[in-house]
């Protein structure tokens, strides 16, 4: 197959961990007969720097035009003015809601040999294999009104929390689909105590599971489930939820993996190019040293292929090679090893069947 990949690498490691992925997808492609032609556009701080936004309308255009989108990260504290207009996190919801990829999906698997690196206690990670469905172009981070404004004389934010029918369904309908294929539980977390729009989450979860029958849905408030996900972790095999509480969620999921570096996602759109990213941010303190762990990078290009070419056996491929790094005892400076960016890349390379 021919393919056409924009890489938006962002700032911080966000290059350095791209770079990677973007081997591991060259010698994939050559394995296996395949053609990628990669891009790199500018997004987040870099592209406030040159052009003074955060994601220009060309680079937009570029990225809707192509076939899947590999990003790294954004932001850093050159850019972290709570005060400036333009901001490196622009960029990435700008890209979401130009794509429209409102699901987000987040896998979370616990490699038994990297047990000890979480600081849960090994019982507690025996058999945890989840995915969070995360909604991601609605809610707070979307919702209007948004701004700042005086009243008497006091300073008042106002985020909007906002969400639709239509959107909430067919998140729900999604993450349904995807526990048909696994164990076949779903749960759905919300504040339905508190929040209207998680009255209507709960609600729309309820109709839509009418044509599922054979998945087990149950109903979970936000602070139970992040009780329950360094608890029972294990308990867990499909998760949905709103786009703040999704991010919250998976960030604490990383504890269970041992580090943010290992977990991957995938965002999807009814139709169009995905986006493909790890879960870490562009962490500026490990910049340009060459130890950033590159596997959630990696393992989201496995994702690219798997969702936005739906191919196989390559992206089974590329998950098998890493789990083997694991397993032969290859770690990143996150994992307490010392393989730098590079090596734990050559490492996975190599084991490419």
């Amino acid at each position: 197959m021919e393919a056409n990949i924009v890489l938006l690498p962002g700032d911080g490691i966000g290059p350095e961990v791209v770079g990677e992925a973007v081997r591991v997808l060259e010698h994939v492609a050559s394995r296996y007969g395949h053609t990628f032609r990669f891009s790199e556009r500018l997004m987040g701080g870099c592209s406030i720097d040159r052009y003074g936004a955060a994601l220009t309308d060309e680079t937009l255009a570029d990225c809707q035009a192509a076939d899947a989108v590999l990003l790294g990260a954004v932001g850093g504290p050159k850019w972290d003015d709570p005060l400036a207009k333009v901001r490196p996190e622009q960029g990435l919801l700008g890209l979401r809601k130009g794509l429209g990829v409102f699901a987000n999906l987040r896998p979370v698997r616990v490699y038994p040999e990297l047990v000890g690196a979480s600081p849960l206690k090994p019982e507690k990670l025996a058999g945890v294999d989840l995915v969070v469905v995360r909604e991601l172009t609605g809610g707070l981070y979307f919702g209007q009104p948004k701004g700042r404004d005086v009243v008497d004389g006091h300073t008042r934010a106002v985020d909007t929390l906002e969400y639709q029918d239509f959107e909430i369904e067919r998140i729900v309908d999604l993450a349904f689909r995807l526990a048909q294929g696994r164990r076949r539980k779903l749960t759905s977390v919300d504040k339905a105590n508190v929040l209207e729009s998680s009255r209507l989450w709960r609600q729309v979860a309820v109709q839509v599971k009418e044509r599922y029958p054979e998945v087990e849905l149950s109903h979970m408030l936000v602070d139970t489930a992040s009780m329950r996900l360094v608890t029972s972790p294990a308990s867990f095999d499909v998760v949905v939820t709103e786009n703040m509480f999704g991010d919250i969620l998976t960030d604490e999921s990383s504890v269970l993996a041992g580090s943010m570096g290992m977990l991957p996602s995938a965002s999807l759109a009814t139709q169009g190019p995905g986006l493909y990213e790890p879960i870490h941010g562009s962490a500026p303190d490990i910049a340009g040293r060459g130890i950033a762990n590159p596997i959630g990078t990696i393992l989201s290009a496995a994702l690219l292929l798997r969702y936005s070419f739906k191919l196989e056996a390559e992206p089974a491929a590329i998950e098998s090679a890493v789990e083997k790094s694991i397993s032969a005892g290859c770690r990143t400076a996150d994992l307490g090893g010392s393989l730098g960016t590079r090596a734990m890349a050559d490492e996975i390379l190599r084991r490419i069947a």
